[in-house]
């Protein structure tokens, strides 16, 4: 990403540090689940609910938060989302059982959605309208960057000095992001709640949102059914130790950070076919994937493109739910995709769960998350010939053709 073009934008650069802290704290985890297992002497299916239930978390939080943050600036809400998940990973660090854990892992999830779908608003409110789904990407590369070194990092953090030490340092970060916040963020104007309740209500649950919504969540389930078990795979199935985990977790990151670059540059020149794009690098990813596991190098090539075709998805999608989301609240709205994707994340590591409950290989999880993501492409096909059909000069568009529909 040129983050040159970015300068005269320190907003950005200011939502980016604060989304490398939530972001190193939502994933952070996966690097760690064997170690808290035996710390907690849990199995390693309950150590995975400390994702997918910090994924529930978020979806809970974020139109409850969203919704009662209404009253204040976007500015004073990030601020107060940041001093929450700071609040929240301070009570991981210290806690002493499962259960207090993984209740201040749903508190810290709280933050989460709002933090990302007001932030998302604001940062389509810095830039250029050439520029929204970019600045959106610049936003999460924050998060991006949290997998390339907040998860690898947490990762020796805790084979080295106990699996408590990422969080006491990502509370660090917490607390430098509020004060980062304060600084640089503008004081955006708050944007009023839906007003109307029974016809938004119709409006949130009519058809063209719940398919935008269905299409985050299937896309982001099939991505966590491998990546939840991801350590566990490496180690059992390709053969990588344990202390080679956070080089591969590196490279991961690395097609992380890619992804996310080009999926901003892709919805900013195709608004509309960049997520069917995107989706379909994601399921090429993991349909390559079980074919190379017992390769080593093959398995961090694509384990690269897997991370790399998931998060081209986040602008993209996150783009569609705000340009749809005329006549209401856009804070809501993205915040309720920011939900979306985390129901991804809870959904799929339960499936990825489930799948070894039934006593099927660890290398299966690849082609269980092939089939979901294959429904996402279906029901982005849906979405996009129905957006399509709506629009005068769209009506004999196919998805082969190369011209492309505009709003």
């Amino acid at each position: 990403m040129n983050f040159s073009r970015y300068f005269k934008y320190p907003a950005l650069y200011a939502l980016a540090v604060g989304a490398f802290g939530i972001g190193s704290t939502e994933f952070v985890i996966m690097g760690l689940l064997e170690q808290v297992a035996n710390d907690m002497q849990v199995s390693l299916q309950a150590a995975g609910f400390l994702i997918s239930g910090y994924a529930l978390g978020v979806v809970i939080g974020a139109p409850i938060f969203t919704w009662l943050s209404g009253r204040f600036s976007h500015k004073r809400t990030l601020i107060l989302m940041m001093l929450l998940f700071t609040l929240g990973n301070l009570v991981c660090w210290w806690a002493p059982n499962y259960d207090l854990i993984l209740a201040a892992r749903i508190l810290t999830a709280f933050a989460h959605g709002t933090f990302f779908g007001v932030g998302s608003v604001v940062a389509t409110k810095v830039v250029p309208p050439a520029q929204k789904a970019s600045a959106i990407a610049f936003m999460f590369s924050g998060l991006t960057l949290a997998t390339i070194l907040g998860v690898p990092a947490g990762a020796w953090l805790g084979q080295h000095f106990g699996w408590r030490t990422p969080f006491a340092v990502i509370s660090l970060i917490g607390f430098l992001s509020m004060f980062i916040l304060a600084w640089f963020l503008p004081h955006t104007a708050k944007d009023a709640l839906i007003s109307g309740a029974s016809s938004s209500l119709k409006r949130l649950l009519g058809l063209d949102i719940v398919l935008k919504l269905l299409t985050t969540v299937l896309a982001f389930a099939g991505f966590f059914v491998v990546f939840t078990y991801v350590q566990s795979m490496l180690i059992q199935v390709s053969g990588f130790s344990l202390d080679a985990v956070s080089a591969v977790l590196l490279v991961v990151g690395l097609g992380i950070v890619l992804g996310n670059t080009y999926g901003g540059r892709l919805a900013d020149r195709l608004p509309q076919k960049a997520s069917m794009l995107t989706l379909l690098m994601l399921l090429a990813a993991l349909v390559c994937l079980p074919f190379f596991l017992h390769s080593q190098v093959g398995t961090i090539v694509f384990l690269g493109l897997l991370g790399a075709g998931a998060f081209a998805t986040v602008a993209p999608l996150q783009m569609n739910m705000l340009n749809a989301a005329q006549g209401l609240s856009p804070t809501l709205v993205s915040s309720l995709n920011i939900a979306a994707f985390n129901l991804g994340n809870a959904f799929g590591a339960w499936l990825g769960g489930f799948v070894l409950t039934r006593y099927l290989s660890i290398a299966y999880l690849p082609w269980v998350a092939a089939v979901v993501v294959v429904l996402a492409v279906i029901v982005a096909l849906i979405d996009y010939r129905r957006s399509c059909s709506t629009r005068e000069e769209c009506k004999a568009v196919n998805f082969a053709q190369t011209s492309e529909c505009q709003s």
